[in-house]
């Protein structure tokens, strides 16, 4: 059983940076490929970004490409999520989540085995 916790979360201006972290606990990490997911009030849950195994092959939804960045640290267990340029949509409910390094199409919510709490974020314009 893996467990996730995500940190980082806050309330900021637009234009201004965040940097959420996701430690993970009671499984090998460089077994899984990990996600971020985020959900708005009153919306669906949506793919934000995932990273591989090895951490070479990230991926990016189209509405942070350019601004957001994932990348991994398999010696620490932690995933992180470098969010710059924040705009008021990009406020969230955001959430990490590990998918068994086999599995594919990771920008579906459907591969992930485990999910963390979430923490929030919240831009103002």
């Amino acid at each position: 059983q893996v467990q996730l916790v995500e940190s980082g979360g806050g309330s900021v201006q637009a234009g201004d940076s965040l940097r959420l972290s996701c430690v993970a606990s009671g499984g090998t990490f460089s077994n899984y490929a990990m996600g971020w997911f985020r959900q708005a009030p009153g919306k669906e849950r949506e793919f934000v970004a995932s990273i591989n195994w090895s951490g070479t092959s990230p991926y990016y939804a189209d509405s942070v490409k350019g601004r957001f960045t994932i990348s991994r640290d398999n010696v620490k267990n932690t995933v992180y999520l470098q969010m710059n340029s924040l705009k008021p949509e990009d406020t969230a409910v955001y959430y990490c989540a590990a998918a068994p390094w086999r599995r594919t199409n990771l920008s579906s919510d459907k591969p992930y085995d485990y999910w963390g709490q979430g923490t929030q974020v919240t831009v103002s314009s």
